[in-house]
This record gives C-alpha cells, sequence and structure tokens, in this order.
C-alpha cells in the first residue's frame, strides 16, 4: 500500500466508527510508519497496528479491505506480541479516529530485534540509524535494551547490525 493510499483508508475508517457512532484509536508500527511518517520508502505490503475498539475496528478494517479490492486484514494487529510499553506521539486526529505512532528509537529497536535481513527490513534500520543519529552497532544495542531488557540479543542480531555500520 502506498502513502496515498494507506491515508485514503484510515479516512474510511474514521468514516465507519463515525456511522457507528465510536471513537477508535490505532497505533501503527512497521512499514507503514517507514511510508506515511518518514516517507522512507514508497509503500509497504501491509499495514501493522494496534487498535481499539478491536472487534468493531476489526469488522470496519474488512468491510473497508472487500469494498475496496484489499485483504481483509490490511490493518492487522499481529504485531501485538511484540510490543512492548514505548512511548508514541499523535500522528493524526481524525473526527472518530486517532492514529498514533511510535517514537524513531522503539521503531528501531523492533526492527533490530527482529533483524530481518530483506531490503526493506535493512533500508528501514539504517533509515532509523540515521534520523536518530547514532554513531555505532553499540548505540542501536542500548537502545534495544531499553526497551527489550529481557530479551537476549541474537548472534544474528549482533551481525546485522554491526555490518550496518561497518557498510559505511
Amino acid at each position: 500500500m502506498e502513502k496515498k493510499q494507506i491515508e485514503r483508508c484510515l479516512g474510511l475508517l474514521n468514516d465507519a466508527l463515525a456511522k457507528l457512532d465510536v471513537r477508535g484509536e490505532v497505533c501503527l508500527y512497521g512499514g507503514a510508519v517507514m511510508c506515511l511518517v518518514y516517507g522512507a520508502r514508497p509503500s509497504t505490503k501491509d499495514v501493522d497496528g494496534i487498535f481499539q475498539p478491536t472487534s468493531i475496528l476489526r469488522e470496519a478494517i474488512a468491510k473497508i479491505g472487500h469494498e475496496h479490492g484489499l485483504a481483509p486484514d490490511w490493518l492487522n494487529d499481529a504485531v501485538k506480541g511484540f510490543v512492548v510499553g514505548h512511548p508514541k506521539h499523535l500522528f493524526l486526529e481524525l473526527s472518530h479516529l486517532r492514529v498514533f505512532v511510535p517514537e524513531p528509537d522503539y521503531l528501531l529497536a523492533m526492527k533490530a530485534l527482529s533483524a530481518r535481513a530483506d531490503g526493506t527490513d535493512r533500508d528501514d534500520i539504517k533509515y532509523l540509524i540515521r534520523q536518530l543519529g547514532l554513531k555505532g552497532a553499540e548505540d542501536v544495542f542500548s537502545i534495544l535494551k531499553q526497551y527489550y531488557p529481557n530479551e537476549q540479543v541474537r548472534p544474528a542480531t549482533q551481525f546485522f547490525v554491526q555490518e550496518l555500520f561497518d557498510q559505511t
């Protein structure tokens, strides 16, 4: 999904909530934030988020997907198993929908923890490192430990992050 399509779908989600006279909230993660907030990439395959009220939003999301030729879970909450407490800020406020995004350091921690070496994650992590002005791999590991203190940083993650700094 491209930025304009994500924005349009969030507007449609707001409209659906307005018809029900329900107020909802979404916190976006991953590629959607990289595309929508930072303009770091042109698109994302889906929109990851945590939303409430969950059942009402899930129904509205599926309906929008059906009506507009999208997957029924174009906005999905599969990321919820990886999210821990973190700072976020309001990105968009509509009449019935508030959209939040995490601070860039938290987004970096999430992406570094997964350490998927595919093109988009690698590029996203490099972008966030530049955005945050980080100077070395230890800066990334420090942020990662701040949010995920009980997670063991896998050797693959260590090598992946170190390689990013070795390439510059």
